[in-house]
């Protein structure tokens, strides 16, 4: 894979959910055979979107309502994630995992805390202008 730095890299959010998904995908490959495909694969789609929607938010941010359209529907996959961490301790699918699953489950809440925060910030100072800018530095105009 390429070494240069993708623009949302930058982003806590980014890092933290990449890095949690990562987490709760190696968590979900310890589960009982009878969970690995069903709750297991619930929690790494789930768990793995909430990276992918905010790299797909801030690939579209120079467009405000499509930013803060992704970054809901990362919030809500979040949140989702939260939930099946909580049906496997529940059902007593993750019983040798319930460590593990509460302290993902505390993070994801964290993570979910930032997401709404940067959603606010989002909301309050957006500046569509990025994009321009961002292309005449790098002499990505149209004209040439």
């Amino acid at each position: 894979m390429n070494d240069a730095r993708r623009p949302h890299e930058a982003l806590e959010v980014y890092r933290l959910a990449h890095a949690l998904a990562l987490r709760a995908h190696a968590l979900s490959l310890k589960l009982p055979k009878y969970e690995l495909h069903e709750e297991g694969g619930q929690l790494r789609r789930a768990s793995k979107s909430v990276a992918a929607q905010v790299v797909k938010g801030h690939a579209l941010r120079q467009y405000k309502a499509e930013y803060l359209h992704y970054l809901a529907r990362a919030y809500a996959s979040a949140e989702e994630t939260i939930e099946h961490l909580r049906f496997l301790q529940e059902t007593g699918s993750a019983r040798p995992l319930t460590a593990e699953c509460e302290t993902l489950g505390r993070e994801y809440a964290i993570l979910g805390r930032k997401l709404f925060n940067y959603m606010r910030a989002v909301a309050k100072r957006h500046d569509p202008m990025w994009a321009d800018e961002a292309h005449e530095r790098r002499g990505m105009n149209d004209d040439g």
